[in-house]
């Protein structure tokens, strides 16, 4: 459990309230900040869950695998706080709440939180769509989003990514799989990047596609785009099979991945 000051956990989640919005999410980096200091009072626990998404009845997917704990809330019936205990779900990263919260805002019920024009309009129909039962749910996010000047990372959602340094042709290697030409990979920085479809398969990986990410084996992995292919780093494509070995022939200028039969 990560007690952190409360400065020292907006600028922590900050980053990736960002990269959330800019990837899509219909949540203010703002709204979503104050939301988890309300939710957590700044402490981020191992689940992960900074938003108090309960188990419900949704249906793992590749942010949200299945795990939850039990713990403590309470909610507000007739005007009435009622303490109670609830399963709550559990990630792996914050950054997959944030997903899995993404998708839970997809529901037809917070097509108001979806549509808001500003952050105080949005913290707002996150009450009055029902996501929270405390009546002052949307009013207490507001007031951390002032108190802490949290619009300044909407500002920094909004701006367009610098653009990339020019850089050299990326350096093309060829891929083998057990000796034979698969594929071409592409050497940047000292990774080596190869089409996650073509290897993946090749493989007998299962490979998905979401939100311009790779998913493998319901794993999300870090991705590049080139064209109209997702790429992903070759070590961890290979580490999500169970016994591939990757190789690197020099002389020969390839990338030589290497798997066994299982017995």
């Amino acid at each position: 459990m990560a007690q952190l000051g409360r400065q020292e956990f907006i600028a922590t989640l900050a980053p990736m309230a960002i990269r959330a919005r800019k990837e899509g999410s219909p949540l203010f980096p703002s709204v979503r900040l104050g939301q988890n200091l309300l939710e957590t009072g700044g402490v981020i626990h191992p689940w992960n869950n900074l938003g108090g998404i309960k188990v419900g009845n949704g249906k793992p997917n590749a942010y949200w695998r299945g795990q939850w704990v039990r713990k403590g809330t309470w909610e507000v019936e007739n005007g009435v706080r009622t303490d109670t205990t609830a399963l709550f779900r559990a990630y792996d990263s914050i950054y997959e709440f944030y997903k899995d919260q993404d998708i839970l805002l997809q529901l037809p019920r917070y097509e108001r939180v979806r549509t808001a024009a500003t952050p105080n309009i949005q913290a707002e129909a996150l009450r009055l769509c029902g996501y929270a039962t405390d009546p002052q749910y949307g009013s207490k996010i507001i007031a951390l989003i002032q108190t802490y000047g949290l619009t300044k990372y909407d500002v920094q959602a909004a701006a367009p990514d610098p653009a990339p340094p020019v850089a050299d042709k990326p350096l093309l290697i060829a891929v083998n799989l057990n000796g034979v030409r698969l594929a071409d990979g592409r050497i940047i920085g000292n990774l080596t990047w190869v089409p996650a479809r073509v290897v993946g398969e090749a493989l007998q990986l299962t490979i998905g596609w979401e939100n311009k990410t790779v998913i493998v084996n319901g794993k999300p992995l870090q991705t590049q785009v080139f064209g109209d292919k997702g790429y992903v780093s070759i070590r961890d494509l290979a580490a999500v099979h169970p016994a591939a070995k990757v190789s690197w022939n020099k002389e020969g200028n390839t990338v030589e991945i290497k798997t066994t039969s299982a017995g």
